[in-house]
């Protein structure tokens, strides 16, 4: 049996098992079908239909929406998609059922003002009939004098507001009111009075004797003598108790959040909105956005329920740490909370208010046998609330809250607009970073490499630069940490490697005599592709540059964390023939036993060892910097390895290299970066 056809038996079942269908199991399971193929299909259903089809077929038995609710439940994976559609059934149901009954309401109104106007024309053959219809109608209908005074009541009405018909008689309308009714009811029943308005239909809530409430759906209409002057009302009253309490569901439904009972992103942007439309001058408002440190990981770890129970208990404490301060919380979805002060008192108070609600989450949480702690981190926004842009709101909070998460978590960021904007300024960089490479616009640059003491060209760094558009130049400290975290260093990193190894591969055409390596910087990301040996092979067999002018670059910390498959890669590289070098060498943690068994060639000193070799550094600096550079260098070729000096700026710099016994150097001292057509005077030394 297919799904829908699954569906279509089980919705049928239980709609048949719980009430009144007005028609056979298999005309049912046939009209359930058709739906049920909607819900199923591959197309986003709109259940509004859904449930408006359901009233049309006379599917109107109370139970019948629930029954359907639950058998959606049961035959769909849990989700947003589910419960939307259940939102969106529901919603439909109700609004078909309330067109069905007012329909049918109207006939029925209609049928007494013609009864009553037979009456005023032929008195005694057209009571009989009215009386009729007044007394053995199922809904209620009472029947007032010009000054409110209740003149009759049939059965139905007096059993719904629990009187006897005598009891009612008499009664004035306005000892009906209900602290729900609005203001603009009465003033139109006092129009009507006047005779200013001949019609008036309302939801109204009116209380039983007994002291319980009865939702209604009033329809008034006014009678008058042969004169044209109003003489009675008569108001035909249909108990909808229990459609309006549905619909009160329904609206909690869609304004709440339906795992942990607390307002919606939906009900909070519509009250931020209200508040910032109200806002007068000198008004400021607030917002905490909160998000859960770690929340995947116990999810991940323990489950989805117990991941649930730990947010129900959350959104409990936010909750109350709110309303304590009459403030609105809301989830906003996920693992995400927020905190709306309406009338802020300044930035002040939404610290405090931030304080609270970190402590308020300190407290362990029991959820089943699990004892957990959770943090959270926190973006603040205040500001004035006149003339505020919600969404601007949420999304300074929302970037703010990323702020603190950065510097730590288990804290709360106070929006900062320069911050902020160097935080948009660097997503918009790395959402440009995919088009860039698609549109070529990084190019490569050389720095020479030079032996000392001689100066004589060993090799030149490929150092890749991105033309911007709209920036302009930029150097790869300004995005190469952006194409790491999105992924784009690796098919950027497979680029550059190409480009650089073409244009190496033309130097001993272009400048004969020349045997100049080519050193390309690896990402560790890179290390880890299982494609690497084999791409740098193409590329080498590709470009027909020699594996022995290729060196390749690699951080000390991204090499240390090197093992198992792009350890082997790397051994497999410098078998076939390719340089490997540790960059930054210094800066990280190497052990020392692992350095030595590592496939590398050379060291590189980082420019913050070299700097205290300068003739204008400070001597206790230039001390310490001196031994350190001597103990690097002595270190390397105690395991023969060479040493490449970077960032070399001065003179002096590179002389106390040379008597340091550093292998070769780099640096503005020595050439700067300079593009591949403009190698020539490079070369000629």
């Amino acid at each position: 049996m297919d799904k829908d056809a699954e569906l279509a038996r089980a919705w049928a079942a239980a709609i048949a098992r719980r009430g009144f269908v007005p028609m056979g199991v298999g005309e049912l399971e046939q009209l359930l079908l058709s739906l049920a193929r909607r819900i199923l299909g591959p197309d986003q259903p709109d259940g509004r239909e859904i449930g408006a089809a359901m009233v049309a077929a006379h599917l109107t038995d109370p139970e019948a929406l629930a029954v359907t609710l639950d058998v959606l439940d049961a035959h769909l994976p849990p989700g947003p998609r589910l419960s939307a559609l259940r939102g969106e059934v529901a919603s439909g149901y109700a609004h078909q059922l309330r067109a069905v009954t007012l329909a049918e309401q109207e006939v029925l109104a209609r049928a007494i003002i013609d009864a009553q106007a037979q009456v005023e024309r032929a008195a005694r053959q057209s009571e009989a009939r009215f009386g009729a219809i007044f007394a053995k109608a199922a809904i209620g209908i009472g029947i007032s004098d010009e000054h409110g005074r209740i003149v009759q009541v049939n059965q139905a009405l007096a059993d719904m507001l629990g009187y006897r018909q005598e009891e009612m008689r008499g009664m004035n309308v306005l000892e009906m009111t209900h602290p729900s009714d609005p203001p603009e009811m009465w003033q139109q029943y006092e129009k009507m009075a006047r005779g200013e308005v001949d019609h008036l239909r309302m939801e109204k809530a009116y209380y039983r004797r007994d002291g319980a409430v009865v939702w209604t759906d009033l329809t008034v209409s006014q009678l008058r003598d042969e004169q044209g002057r109003p003489q009675f009302n008569v108001a035909v009253i249909d108990d909808v108790t229990e459609r309006h309490h549905l619909q009160e569901r329904l609206r909690h439904q869609a304004t709440h959040d339906p795992l942990t009972g607390l307002p919606n992103r939906s009900l909070f942007t519509d009250r931020l909105a209200e508040v910032v439309a109200a806002a007068g001058a000198g008004d400021r408002l607030g917002v905490c956005y909160l998000d859960l440190d770690g929340f995947k990981r116990i999810n991940d770890t323990l489950g989805h329920d117990i991941g649930d129970r730990l947010l129900t208990m959350v959104a409990e404490r936010l909750g109350e740490c709110a309303a304590e301060r009459g403030h609105l919380a809301a989830r906003m979805g996920g693992d995400e909370f927020v905190i709306l002060v309406e009338h802020s008192a300044g930035p002040d108070q939404l610290a405090e208010l931030a304080e609270a609600a970190l402590r308020t989450l300190d407290t362990p949480v029991a959820v089943g046998r699990h004892r957990l702690r959770v943090t959270a981190s926190i973006g603040v926004v205040e500001r004035p609330a006149a003339g505020a842009d919600p969404a601007e709101i949420l999304k300074a909070a929302d970037v703010t809250l990323y702020r603190a998460k950065a510097a730590g978590r288990g804290r709360w960021a106070l929006y900062d607009p320069h911050a902020v904007a160097a935080q948009v300024a660097r997503y918009e960089l790395s959402a440009a970073l995919p088009d860039a490479l698609d549109r070529g616009e990084f190019s490569l640059v050389y720095q020479p490499i030079v032996a000392l003491p001689d100066g004589k060209l060993l090799g030149m760094e490929a150092l890749v630069r991105w033309n911007h558009p709209r920036l302009g130049t930029l150097t790869p400290d300004q995005f190469i940490g952006l194409a790491e975290e999105t992924g784009v260093i690796v098919p950027l990193g497979r680029q550059v490697l190409w480009q650089a190894c073409r244009e190496a591969a033309t130097w001993p055409d272009r400048f004969p005599g020349s045997d100049v390596f080519v050193s390309v910087n690896l990402a560790a990301a890179q290390t880890h592709e299982a494609s690497l040996v084999g791409d740098v092979r193409q590329v080498l067999a590709e470009t027909g540059l020699t594996a022995g002018r290729l060196q390749l670059e690699l951080t000390e910390s991204a090499l240390m964390a090197t093992s198992g498959a792009p350890l082997q890669a790397l051994h497999s590289l410098a078998d076939h023939g390719v340089r490997v070098a540790i960059d930054d060498f210094g800066t990280g943690y190497s052990s020392l036993a692992y350095l030595r068994s590592l496939p590398v060639h050379a060291l590189k000193l980082p420019k913050q060892f070299i700097e205290g070799l300068g003739v204008e550094a400070a001597d206790d600096v230039r001390g310490v910097d001196e031994r350190i550079v001597d103990a690097l260098i002595r270190l390397a070729h105690a395991i023969d390895l060479t040493v490449t000096a970077e960032g070399v700026e001065h003179q002096a710099q590179a002389d106390k290299l040379c008597a340091l016994g550093c292998d070769s150097a780099q640096g503005w001292h020595i050439a700067e970066p300079t593009p591949a057509d403009d190698l020539a005077a490079l070369f000629a030394g």
